[in-house]
């Protein structure tokens, strides 16, 4: 069963050693949705088997297998959307793969260490995915995430080299044995690396105050590119936090990693929904909603209770279909207008009554209309809020989440229904023929089906969830 470990990594990794050799032959376009197909083959498998599977650095609990199949799920829907798109072509298709690859590795390895190697090489990966544009809003975007994305991961690395130190005669990184109650750590070593680890990868995860580089660089991504970072790199950021965490749990206690996460949770909030209300592109509008729905999650994890902890894992799945969904569209709205201004695009239900539709589902479903996933899962983050004894950040998140809903559903609101745009204006990039097309709306479709299927799933998935918390030392 090691080989289930090793397909995720080694698979995309080879994949793009092979579109760097073969970067011109005409399908190379389809190696990155093969790629996503085998990361979540291999994560329904682990999650199918209920068991730890280990072998040298890689091991894959309940936790991994999950947020291993969240990667999977939503790589396959943002790359199948954009598959006749060609955003990205030959040697950019091998840099997708080999964010795969590294944000595979970051999830299933056993070592704090390789996890951080692997989260810096998701930023080395998309960094020219971000500028592959070219023009100077793509390469100002991609030279702000390389900045400030290697200043997180080197406030990270320099938590875990303390976090390392602390731990005396038997230094080590293993998050097993961190986490097996066995380890002494110097306290005022542990608890400085835990709180630089943690602020390090929460840049990587967007949170606030450190989020600024993530609207630039997910509006100007190719969209493919913009819904796995916004799906799913920002999870395995989170996910990186979840194994500090459990850390912290098993050595100095959390309240100070809590403290931080409802802190970076409640900022998060504030500065996305107060943003989405003068938001004047729709891509960044996404992206200020991404940062919105990593602050539910941090705020469903610092509540320190299972049902938090567990709407948070549930949200990560939820929101990462729904978001690379979005991107898709927003790619291809964007072919068709040649503009990704909010108000040069009006009237799609009249226009293009496909990607109208398309649009509101997928908005119902990020404001957390039921019976879709993000739903269950937001009421269940502010009852854990309550059932923690922090109604007063309950409070204010309810509040907050109301502006978010009042300002995204404005402006979705204005793009579908509204009279159809004039047409004088001219492009701001070029026009692209992007017909209406079962198969690009078939990923779109299936996305949102699974968000709101999923809803009504929770209590079945129960086991699973149950089983992803208790292995970050969490017990119903």
């Amino acid at each position: 069963m090691a080989l289930l470990l090793w397909l995720p990594v080694l698979g995309p990794a080879l994949l793009a050693a092979l579109l760097t050799w073969r970067h011109r032959h005409p399908y190379t376009h389809v190696v990155p949705v093969l790629a996503g197909l085998l990361v979540l083959g291999c994560g329904i498998a682990l999650v199918a088997r209920r068991q730890v599977v280990a072998s040298w650095v890689l091991r894959a609990d309940a936790t991994a297998s999950y947020v291993l199949l969240c990667v999977g799920a939503v790589a396959v829907v943002a790359l199948w959307g954009g598959l006749s798109a060609r955003a990205t072509g030959g040697r950019m298709d091998a840099l997708v793969c080999t964010f795969l690859a590294a944000m595979s590795l970051a999830v299933l390895s056993d070592n704090l260490g390789v996890m951080w190697v692997a989260v810096e090489a998701t930023t080395i990966a998309t960094a020219f995915l971000v500028g592959h544009a070219g023009n100077r809003g793509a390469t100002e975007a991609a030279w702000k995430y390389v900045v400030l994305g290697s200043v997180g991961v080197a406030i990270a690395f320099l938590g875990i080299v303390l976090l390392y130190a602390s731990t005396g005669a038997s230094p080590t990184l293993s998050w097993v044995t961190l986490t097996s109650g066995g380890m002494t750590l110097s306290p005022h070593l542990a608890r400085a690396g835990i709180a630089l680890a943690v602020l390090g990868f929460a840049t990587k995860a967007g949170l606030a105050p450190m989020h600024s580089w993530l609207p630039d660089a997910h509006s100007q991504a190719p969209a493919p590119v913009s819904g796995l970072m916004s799906g799913v790199l920002l999870s395995v950021a989170m996910y990186a936090i979840l194994r500090v965490e459990a850390v912290s749990s098993a050595t100095i206690g959390v309240g100070l990693v809590h403290g931080l996460l409802i802190a970076g949770g409640l900022l998060s909030l504030a500065v996305a929904s107060l943003l989405t209300l003068t938001q004047r592109d729709y891509k960044r509008l996404l992206a200020y909603s991404s940062i919105e729905h990593m602050g539910v999650i941090a705020l469903g994890v610092g509540s320190g209770t299972t049902l938090g902890l567990v709407a948070a894992l549930l949200h990560i799945l939820g929101h990462g279909l729904v978001k690379a969904a979005m991107f898709v569209v927003a790619g291809r709205l964007r072919n068709i207008t040649g503009t990704s201004r909010i108000a040069r695009v009006s009237g799609l239900l009249s226009t293009r009554p496909d990607l109208g539709r398309q649009l509101l589902a997928g908005s119902a479903a990020l404001l957390g209309f039921p019976p879709h996933l993000t739903f269950f899962t937001e009421v269940a983050v502010l009852l854990a809020l309550v059932q923690a004894g922090l109604w007063w950040a309950a409070a204010a998140a309810g509040v907050l989440l109301l502006v978010a809903f009042v300002g995204i559903s404005r402006h979705v609101l204005r793009m579908t229904l509204g009279s159809p745009a004039p047409h004088h204006l001219p492009p701001e990039h070029p026009v692209v023929d992007d017909p209406p097309s079962s198969g690009r709306s078939a990923p779109v479709a299936l996305a949102l089906l699974s968000s709101a299927v999923l809803g009504l799933l929770a209590i079945p998935m129960a086991p699973v969830l149950e089983a992803a918390a208790a292995a970050l030392g969490v017990r119903p």
